[in-house]
């Protein structure tokens, strides 16, 4: 106990310390917000990963999808890696970052309004912003609630208040250049924890192969006649786990708190070097957290299981480090609270700086000081942490009870309102503002449907998009064909400004002989 507190203690006090020594970056809007604009590789690619995988990943997907995929479930980690990560950054990162600093924009939500010519729509993203991030940053305290009953006998509640106020502290003395810091600390400790776990998970069973031997007599439910269904290449249900893929590889194009990490970063270089630093971060990441996740089921006679015999996904996981030594779950928990207040420091500062710069500003009849902007964000970073910890509490005795289902709800509807709008606004000129609003609609309208018969639990459009997993997907997929169609049968804003936008991708500047040598 007392070696676990120390590392707890250890933990928070180089986050505060981190967050402290950053205030000075934190002065003005574009600092706190962006960092200036000037945060280097390294900085960005572990921002970028350790805003994509918290204790949702650790301890609510992968033991969901690890229990119903198997083996094959690590497929989940690697599609994160090539789709969410490395073409992430191919396709949206460079034109991001230019394109955003040549319209002057800070957010997503800014960026739709300037990009299309229409503040109307900047509200409306933001209000979309406002309402799901919400669910999605008190999803994040869950898994932790777990580990650390399981690690110190700690009330619920107490593990909500510790990660809001240690958060809470960082974010608003040091912005974002403290938490991409301690982001690149929580990384480096998630890489390290992952690798740990799992040779102690492996040895535990007497090591992989008889791991796998274990795992592959196990009968599955869906099919009973398949043999090693859960160490076979693509799982008992193949389909299902395309679904899940999709939506958390592709669905990372779509969510601010992801694409705002290119908003920041400095240069030409430092992108291309993130590609590869924020993939193969993903791959250890992600695909150990879903290849871990598929031995749960090894687990079986220990987990809970809810009255109706099925079992508490999010109790997988925690069952599994149960039995590790305490040297280890001290590391665990320090590795989903890495995870975790990675994630919540930039959903809270993603909501914050939205709220106040693209609702709370442009509504004001006198202009806003900047010191006053700064307040407001501040202001709202703590809002949106106490309320997702009141709901993070009061939803641990709802009907809702795995974590992988808020989450689904949240990224759907995000990712399908905002993922084609800013792909094709990034790329084609052509793209209408309203194409932007009806993809708007179709992705909110999809999800709160999904949400809706969720609750009365009643059939969403088919069995198959029941699952806040697939009714995201087709939420993405539909606004990538809704964008194109009604681009093409409505008119398009001041195509002269469209085409001053774009001149940004090819202009040209002058560098040093000793940058560039000459032909």
């Amino acid at each position: 106990m007392l070696l676990k507190l120390l590392l707890l203690v250890l933990f928070f006090s180089v986050m505060i310390i981190v967050g402290i020594r950053c205030h000075k970056s934190a002065t003005n809007v574009q600092g706190f917000v962006l960092g200036g604009r000037n945060v280097g590789s390294w900085l960005t690619a572990f921002a970028f990963g350790t805003s994509y995988f918290s204790a949702v990943i650790f301890v609510g997907y992968a033991g969901q999808f690890g229990w119903k995929y198997g083996i094959a479930s690590t497929w989940i980690g690697i599609g994160n890696a090539l789709i969410g990560s490395l073409l992430a950054w191919r396709i949206l990162g460079r034109r991001t970052r230019l394109l955003t600093q040549h319209l002057h924009s800070a957010t997503m939500p800014d960026f739709f309004g300037r990009r299309f010519s229409d503040n109307s729509l900047k509200v409306a993203a933001s209000i979309i912003v406002f309402i799901f991030l919400i669910p999605y940053t008190a999803s994040l305290y869950n898994g932790l609630s777990r580990l650390f009953g399981m690690a110190f006998g700690i009330d619920y509640v107490w593990c909500v208040l510790v990660m809001a106020v240690l958060t809470a502290i960082y974010v608003i003395v040091g912005g974002y250049m403290a938490t991409a810091v301690n982001d690149f600390i929580q990384g480096l400790i998630m890489i390290g924890g992952i690798i740990a776990v799992i040779a102690a998970v492996l040895n535990g069973n007497g090591g992989f192969t008889e791991a796998m031997r274990t795992l592959s007599q196990i009968p599955s439910e869906t099919d009973p006649n398949l043999q090693g269904a859960f160490v076979s290449f693509f799982g008992p249900q193949p389909i299902y786990l395309l679904g899940v893929v999709l939506l958390t590889s592709l669905g990372t194009w779509g969510l601010p708190q992801m694409v705002g990490k290119f908003y920041a970063i400095k240069d030409e270089a430092a992108i291309r070097k993130g590609t590869f630093i924020s993939t193969a971060f993903a791959l250890i990441v992600a695909g150990g957290c879903y290849f871990l996740g598929g031995f749960g089921r090894l687990y079986g006679e220990v987990i809970e299981y809810t009255a109706a015999g099925t079992p508490v996904f999010d109790s997988i996981i925690p069952s599994m480090l149960n039995t590790l030594p305490d040297v280890m779950i001290g590391i665990v928990i320090i590795l989903v609270l890495s995870a975790s207040m990675s994630t919540l420091s930039s959903l809270v500062l993603t909501s914050g700086s939205t709220l106040t710069l693209d609702i709370i500003v442009p509504a004001t009849k006198n202009k806003m000081k900047e010191k006053s902007q700064l307040l407001s964000i501040r202001l709202l970073v703590l809002f949106f942490i106490a309320v997702s910890s009141v709901l993070a509490i009061v939803q641990a005795k709802s009907s809702i009870t795995f974590i992988a289902q808020l989450m689904g709800i949240s990224w759907g509807a995000l990712a399908g309102a905002f993922l084609a709008p800013f792909l094709y606004g990034l790329y084609w000129k052509r793209t209408t503002p309203a194409a932007v609003w009806s993809c708007f609609f179709v992705g909110v309208l999809i999800m709160c449907g999904c949400l809706y018969c969720t609750f009365t639990h009643k059939v969403f459009i088919s069995e198959f998009f029941t699952s806040p997993i697939n009714a995201g997907v087709l939420a993405m997929l539909c606004g990538l064909v809704v964008v194109p169609i009604v681009s093409l049968f409505t008119p398009q804003k001041n195509k002269a400004a469209v085409d001053e936008m774009f001149s940004c991708y090819d202009s040209s500047v002058t560098v040093k002989a000793t940058t560039s040598l000459n032909d």
